[in-house]
Parts: structure tokens; sequence; C-alpha cells
């Protein structure tokens, strides 16, 4: 069983590199594996290994608390279901060798997607715990998601991927609920406890349980009003149509009815929602199919009936509906997954499914018409084909059952009679529209549609596979034993009392028989008088198109989601943080006066010293409010910090002292780097102060009170008195919370040190938007100019001016700060520090690098990118997280090593010290992440803001210069032009002198 499930992991594993490596025939490899497991499953039942309640199980001890144990269950019902889900999936994994014409990147991901629906169908029919069923059950979700949205670039195909996770995932959840009311109300967490549990029927709260366990078995079978997804579902390529929904993914809610109906159907919701929900689908899915002009959407809407007809017989719970329930449900699988294999040929040949565009496929193509109309006979129950054996036999069922006796039982038969009919039509509609010859329509002399005359020819890889389903379908027709024989090893043990009946292709002039006569008669009739039909069916469905209904809840929510975000998210970080503070003040303080009270006793202090620091820190809280300066206010905020970690230490918990002290230290730090770049003071009080006030001041009293009367509260010993004699047994520490940190409750740290992960990264990516904020690692080289007293040694403009003093008690203190890191890191498992101290230190180191030398020395001191410090530390943890459940272990179990060295004497070592180093390490990236991203990025922004200022005052100096130059050309040449004219004008009076002399030389004399 379990190596059927590791061999198809494997296969999905392996399918997108043979995809890549072979092309399209690994698809033809990939088959043989669940071809196997068929095999194998039909010799478990032809061994008779199910036979007087055979079965194999496996279980594996995990989280028994949370009642989360892996345990599997092979028994006649898994596995029938599983011959449906290996031979099914064989011959269409054997399909799409022929299907796919290319072979694009997605098909290699679709190839695996489709194995590893296999993979998680198997393991969900072999789930005996409730809960891994669950896990399996949401499975298939996601993957038939990813399947339908093979063609992710059309808008159609992205829409029904959604549609159906979101119905389909909302019905698991419902399911969840109900699985666990089911376990709360009667202790069951098992498939197979059920049956075992005589009181399930008065048992308070059991109808609620039933009736959203079944909500989540009827959206993932497609009933109504859930039943919309599945035509939309058709958007996948045809192989997922043919296999997830016709054959494996829509009985898994088949299965899960078939499972629980012998022992819920005594409880009078089952037979309320599962028979009322079923007749109404198998109805509403047969009236719809008449209304298609896709030959998929046909056989969609005929899914949905057929899939309502299997959940009305197989939830009555009694013997014989059961057996009628498993012949109709392998009926389908062979003759829907055939018909979608043939749907998908025509679609593959002639580019349309559209029944309008078709005519004389019939006659160009026979071999496939042939498969198409027996399987599609055995769909309307035509004998000799075994869906006549399966409907003959729940028509039997119903109208000879107890359970539904009077009323009840034949308003089932006249449903089942009615969506028969429907049946018979869609099923005669489906074959006219595929290959008959239409006289309306564009043809040449032998029928034929463009289509049909342009369409390539049909390969035997794609009918080889519904040849296998359609000869199963006559087979299983004529030799109905060959499954009634499987089907009892499973009603042999849960109804041993009852009579034992087996399939029969006759059984004489019965009334079934009457009935398919009348069924098959009246569902001809119908398709005859179609155009009848047709002015009988709405062109808006009367109770409301179900699609659309779902269009407008989703926008509905959406408006609803929109609206109440906006009246409670309203972009102000006071009013949200007025909302919180407001909520913490008021619910535990109404809770309290609401609720039974308690007695307070409260001790002031133990000695005046702690009265004389919480008076401190009072006073610094109260003068807080009252700066307007933000660097004094920051000062006074870190001394409360400070005056905690002192009363830490009066209360004789020196670690939590140390931590705090450090952490006030590291957080003073971070907001001077960012206070730099912010106005000195803030802005004038306002009338919102005093409002402010009054929430500090009432959220404080809440808070106190809440934590005086939960302390008061207390009527056990606590635990915490154990702790240190836990640590040293069991962690071999004589420092309790440090053994707490990294042994007893490491799971914690770990998910703690992953948050801190996640912080650093989220706020680089917040400060350096869709910038880079790595750096690349480099090894360290030797500088040729001499540093005064860091590792930078070309210092910047800014750098130029710091102070030698702080240079010089930096190089002093960094190695002290770094050996007393080590300090810590080493000696936290016995005595105050540990990994989360000692990383807080280091980190203190390399800030002091950074403000004394600035970027550039904090690049010299660790020239290694943060990330990937970050990411070593999370490799370790992560490390020591696993690697002892490879011998065994629980994850995170620690052991010890007891070493003996000379002057130092014998001292224990012990394994939670490398997950003490992993934190160790990314308490330092955390910094190191957080020193660039606040302090280097915004030293670099400002250098760049001055050198585009300079570079801005440049140009301008350049500008004017340029300006004031041409301005003094200009005025050179006005005053040219000017000197010009006034030397012309001197030169002609001369000019007209000595004319005028010329003329009279007397006067000129």
């Amino acid at each position: 069983m379990l190596t059927l499930l590791i061999a198809l992991i494997a296969a999905t594993i392996a399918a997108p590199f043979m995809l890549r490596i072979i092309g399209r025939p690994a698809f033809g490899i990939l088959a043989l594996v669940p071809l196997g497991g068929f095999i194998w499953m039909v010799s478990l039942f032809n061994g008779g290994v199910f036979r007087n309640g055979g079965e194999i199980i496996a279980t594996f001890e995990w989280m028994p608390s949370t009642h989360m144990n892996l345990e599997f269950r092979l028994d006649a019902l898994s596995g029938l279901f599983s011959l449906i889900i290996l031979g099914v999936g064989a011959l269409v994994l054997f399909y799409c060798w022929g299907y796919f014409d290319s072979n694009p990147i997605r098909l290699a991901k679709f190839a695996a997607e489709l194995t590893m629906f296999a993979t998680v169908m198997y393991g969900l029919v072999i789930s005996n715990n409730f809960l891994l069923m669950y896990v399996f059950w949401e499975l298939t979700s996601v993957l038939s998601y990813l399947l339908v949205s093979y063609y992710g670039e059309r808008a159609s195909s992205r829409r029904a991927a959604i549609q159906a996770l979101m119905i389909t995932t909302f019905g698991g959840l419902a399911m969840l609920v109900g699985i666990n009311l089911l376990g709360a109300q009667t202790g069951i967490w098992k498939l197979s406890e059920i049956s075992q549990f005589a009181d399930i029927e008065g048992t308070t709260g059991i109808s609620v349980a039933i009736v959203l366990i079944m909500l989540g078995a009827l959206t993932k079978s497609a009933q109504a009003p859930w039943h919309f997804w599945l035509p939309g579902a058709m958007a996948a390529p045809t192989p997922v149509s043919a296999y997830l929904h016709s054959a494996a993914m829509v009985k898994a809610g088949i299965y899960l009815v078939a499972r629980l109906a012998p022992d819920l159907a005594a409880v009078t919701t089952w037979h309320l929602v599962v028979i009322t929900t079923g007749g109404f689908t198998m109805l509403l899915g047969g009236w719809m199919a008449l209304k298609q002009r896709d030959l998929k959407l046909i056989l969609a809407y005929g899914t949905v009936s057929q899939l309502g007809f299997i959940t009305a017989v197989i939830g009555i719970g009694s013997r014989e509906a059961t057996m009628a329930g498993l012949a109709i449900t392998f009926g389908h699988s062979l003759f829907k997954a055939a018909l979608f294999m043939v749907v998908g040929a025509i679609d593959h040949s002639t580019g349309t499914r559209d029944i309008r565009e078709l005519s004389g496929l019939g006659r160009q193509e026979p071999i496939v018409a042939i498969l198409a109309v027996i399987s599609a006979a055995s769909m309307a129950g035509i004998p000799p084909l075994f869906g006549f054996v399966a409907k003959e036999a729940a028509l039997d069922a119903v109208l000879h059952e107890e359970l539904l006796t009077g009323m009840p039982g034949k308003i089932t038969l006249v449903v089942l009679v009615v969506g028969s009919i429907l049946t018979m039509a869609y099923t005669l509609y489906f074959l006219w529209g595929a290959f008959a010859v239409k006289p309306n329509q564009e043809t040449d002399e032998r029928g034929r549609s463009v289509a049909v005359q342009e369409m390539h020819g049909i390969g035997p890889i794609m009918w080889l596979s519904p040849s296998v389903l359609t000869a199963c379908t006559i087979m299983f027709g004529l030799f109905p034993r060959w499954l009634s024989d499987a089907f009892n090893d499973y009603l042999d043990v849960r109804f041993p009392r009852v009579e034992r009946h087996d399939l029969e292709l006759w059984h004489g002039i019965t009334v079934p028989l009457v009935l398919t006569v009348v069924i098959i008669a009246a569902g001809a009739v119908m398709f005859w008088q179609r155009d009848l039909v047709k002015r009988a069916q709405l062109e808006k469905p009367a109770l409301g198109d179900a699609d659309v209904i779902w269009d407008n809840i989703l926008s509905t929510l959406r408006t609803l989601s929109l609206r109440l975000t906006a009246s409670t998210q309203r972009g102000s970080l006071t009013i949200n943080l007025a909302v919180i503070f407001a909520t913490l003040m008021l619910v535990p303080l109404a809770y309290l006066i609401l609720g039974a009270s308690n007695s307070i006793r409260m001790i002031l202090w133990d000695n005046a010293w702690q009265g004389v620091v919480v008076t401190i820190m009072v006073g610094m809280a109260v003068f807080a409010t009252m700066q307007r300066n933000r660097l004094s206010g920051v000062v006074m905020v870190g001394v409360t910090g400070y005056g905690m970690a002192m009363l830490f230490a009066l209360h004789g918990a020196p670690d939590l002292a140390l931590t705090q002290a450090l952490v006030e230290t590291i957080v003073m730090v971070v907001f001077m780097l960012v206070l730099r770049k912010m106005p000195t003071e803030t802005e004038p009080r306002n009338e919102d102060n005093r409002l402010r006030a009054w929430l500090s001041i009432g959220t404080g009293v809440s808070v106190t009170v809440v934590a005086m009367t939960a302390m008061s509260a207390r009527v056990a010993e606590p635990i915490s008195k154990h702790m240190p004699e836990l640590a040293y047994e069991i962690g071999h520490g004589r420092n309790a919370v440090n053994v707490l940190l990294v042994d007893l409750r490491a799971a914690d740290t770990f998910g703690e040190t992953m948050v801190l992960v996640i912080a650093a990264t989220g706020v680089a990516s917040l400060i350096f938007g869709t910038g880079k904020f790595g750096r690349a690692s480099r090894r360290p080289t030797l500088s040729t100019t001499r540093p005064r007293w860091l590792a930078h040694g070309v210092p910047s403009e800014t750098e130029q001016n710091r102070n030698i003093m702080v240079d010089i008690a930096t190089r002093i203190l960094f190695p002290s700060m770094m050996l007393l890191s080590m300090y810590f890191f080493f000696s936290g498992h016995n005595a105050p520090g540990g990994g989360f101290a000692g990383g807080l230190v280091a980190a203190l180191a390399f800030t002091l690098r950074y403000l004394a030398g600035g970027r550039h020395e904090i690049e010299e001191a660790l020239p290694i990118d943060p990330a990937k410090i970050l990411g070593a530390g999370m490799l370790i943890t992560c490390l020591a997280f696993v690697f002892p459940m490879f011998f065994g272990y629980p994850p995170l179990m620690s052991d010890y090593v007891s070493l003996e060295l000379p002057l130092i004497g014998e001292f224990d070592v012990p394994s939670a010290l490398v997950f003490d180093a992993g934190v160790y390490i990314i308490v330092i990236g955390l910094i190191m992440h957080i020193l660039p991203t606040m302090g280097a990025y915004l030293d670099r922004e400002d250098e760049a803001r001055k050198d585009r200022a300079r570079d801005r005052a440049k140009e301008l100096q350049e500008k004017n210069a340029r300006r004031r130059a041409k301005q003094a050309r200009m005025r050179l040449e006005r005053l040219s032009e000017r000197l010009a004219t006034a030397t012309s004008g001197s030169t002609a009076v001369e000019a007209e002198n000595r004319t005028s002399a010329s003329e009279s030389p007397e006067r000129s004399e």
C-alpha cells in the first residue's frame, strides 16, 4: 500500500524531467506506475485479501494528542475506488501522449501535476484518519486549480480555476469544522471508528457535524447549488476533464458518502440533505445539458446529473442501494471518461467542439463514432451494457427500499425515472451533435462540414484509451458478476446480516425493466421533439444563473470588504493605534466586570529600591509626553526600558535584565538612525493630546488591573518552580532561562528566529522599495593608505571630521565586546547569557564601529552580505531542528557530551549549542541588515542628495556665469556700435568741410 504511494510520489518527482528529456512519450512511461498499481489492486481482489473484512493497515504516530497520526487503511471500499483512480489514471496519462502536439515547458509541470493528482487521490481513499484525509482532500482542490489553469493566458481558464478552487475549498473548510465537531462530540477521529459508535443518532450536535461534512462532499461532487464550477472547469485540457472531472476528483465526495452512509443513514438529517440534493442535481444537470452547444459542456452537465444520481442512490445507506451506487460509480467512470476522450480527439482533429460546426463526422471517423455510441448507450442505460445493469439495480433498490417507505420512496423513484429520461435525451443529443449529418449546414456531397473536411486523422494513441474503457463497459455488462463479487467483499462486512445479492444482466420481466423501456422511449421522444423542448427552455434559468449569482456574491463581498477596510483602516496610524488600545482597554475590563471576580492581592515592592526605580520610570514616561525635542523624548523612553532591566535584576532575573538592557540599547541606536533624518522638533501640541492622554491612562489602568487579577487568580502551584530542576536534568544546564529557549521550548525560539528574518527582510524592502538591498560579499583586502584607528583607510569628506577619541575608544572596545559576546554565548547554558544575548553584544560592537566610522567602516568590519548571514543562521537552526529526526527522535531533541580539559576540568557540551549558534548568527545578521538599511542607505541617499545639490549649484553658477558673459558681450557690442556710429558721424563732417573748402577757395582762405 505505502510502496505504491511512494512509487506514485517518485513518478511525480520524475515527471517534469522525463518530459523535458524524452518528450511526450514520457506520458506512456509514467502511465506504467498507476497501471502497475491497478494490476496489484486487481490481484488483491482476486486473491481474496479483502474477503471477511481483510484490510491492510499502516500507522505512524505523529502528534497523537491532536489526532494527527498518519494512519492508512486499505479495505475493500478503498480498493474499489483505487481501481478507478489508478486504472483511469493510467489510461489518461497514455492518452496525453497523443493529445498534446508539442512539448512546451508548462507541459512538464502539467505531467507532474496530473501524476501528483493520482497520488493524492490514492492517498485520500486509503486515509483512515479524518484529518489526514482532509489534507489530501484539499490537495486535490489545489491540484485541480493548477490543472484547470493550464492555459493561463486565457481569462476563461483563470476564472474557471479560481472559481473551482474557491468553491471546493469553501466546502473543505466547512468539512474541517464538521470533522472537529464530530470528533469533539463523539471522540471519532477515524473513518473505521464510525461503525463502532453505537449512539451516533442521539449524540448532541451530530446533525450539524453531518451537514458540515456533507457540505464538503457535495461541493467536491458538484451538487447543486455548487454545481456550476464543474462546467466552468471544462476550460481545462480534455485529459483533465476525463480524469478529474468525470472519474476521479468528483468521486471524492461520492467516496465519502459511500463510506459514511451505512452508519449515518440513521440520522434524520442525512437523508434530508443527501437524497434531496442528489435528486435535484440530477434533474437540473440533465435539463441544462439539453441547452448546450459545446460537446464538452453537454458531457459536463451530464456529469453533474450523473453525480446527483449516484449521490441520491448511494446516500440511502442500505446494502442494495450501496451496491447500485457503486455500480453506477464504476459505470460512470468507464463511459464518461471514454466520452471525454472522444470529445478531446474531435477537438484535437477538427479544432472545434461546437455542434453547429460539426456534420458528417461519423462517416469520416467510424471507429471513434462506434466507441462514442457504445459508451453513450451505456450512459443512457441501454442493454446489454454495464450502464443498464447499474441503472436497473438502482431502480430496483429504490423500489424496494425499506428506509424510504411511503412518499419519500415514491418521490425518489419518480425523480430517478425523470432524470434518466433526461439522460436518454441528452445522450441522443450528444451523439447527434457530434456525428450526425446536419442538412442545414454548409456541407459537401458526403454531408461533411468545413471543419470535418479540413480535419486531420485521429491516430491510434488517441482512441486506444477510450477503446479499453468501452471494452470494459461491454465486458462488465455481459459479465457483471466480476464486479459484483468485488462489491460484496465490502458489503459483506458492512451489512453482515443482510442477504447477499449480485448484479445480473437479466432478472426477467420486472418493474425496473418496464421502467427502463419507458425511460428509453420517453427520452427518444424528447430528443425527437427537441424543438418543442427548446421552446420550454427559458433564456434565463428559472432559479437564476448560478454562475451569475456567484459573481454577484463575490462582488458584494468585495464591496463590503472595501467599505469595512475604508472605515477601519483610514491610513492614519493614530486612529489605528487608538482602536487597538481602546479595544485592549475595554474588552478585558468588561469581561472582569461582567465575569466572576477574584480577590486581588497586591504587594507594592519587595524592597524600597524597586519603588525608586518605578518612580523614575513613571517620571520619565510623563516627561517624555511633554517633550517637543524628538531626541530627548527617545532618551526618556529609553530610561524607562533601562528601568525595566533594573526591575528584572532586583527580582533576581539577571538573564532578563541583560537581554532587556541590550535590546533597549539596540532600539535606541535604531531610533537615532531614523531620527537624524527627521525634524528636531515635533509639531505643536493640539487638542487631540488630551484624548490621547486619557486613552493612555485608561490602557495603563486596564493592563494593570488585568495583570493583578491574573496573578491573584492562580490556584495551582506554578510549573516554573520545577523549571530549574528540569533544565538541569534534561538540558544539563543551570541557566533555566537559556535551557528553556534552546531546548525545552526551542520550537518557540525557532519560530521567533524566522519572524526576525522575515521582519529584517520586510523592513529592508519597505525602505529600499524596488531597489536591491543586498551587497556583494568580498574578502577583506589590505588598504594602501594607513588608517588612523579603524579599518577603513579612505575617509570620506564627512568621516575626515570624526573625533579621534571616538576612534580610539571603538578600537579598544570592539575586541573586548566581541570577546564578551563569545563569553555570553558559551556560558549561557549555565550562567546569564546565551546566543541571543551574545548576538546582541556583538551587534552593538558592530554598531559602535558604524557610529565611529560610517558606512564604509561597517563594510570593512564585516564584508559579508547581511542576507547571507541571515541565511546561514536560518540554515543552522533548521539543521538543528531536523537533524534529530534522522535518528528517530523528535525535532529539536538535544543531547550532551561530557569533556575534560586540563586546567578547566570536566564540563558538558550540549547539542543545543548548535541551535544557539544559529540564533547568535541571526541576531548579528539582523543588526547588519538594519545598519545598511537605516544607516548606510540613508547615508548614501544623503550623500547623493548633497551631490545633486552641489551639481545643481555648480550648474547654476555656470549658467549665471554664462548669462553674465553673454550680457557683457552684448553690452560691448552695443558700445562698439555706438562708437562706430559716432566715428562715422565725425568723418562725414570732416568730408563735408573739405568739400565746402574746395568749392570756395576764398572762403576757405
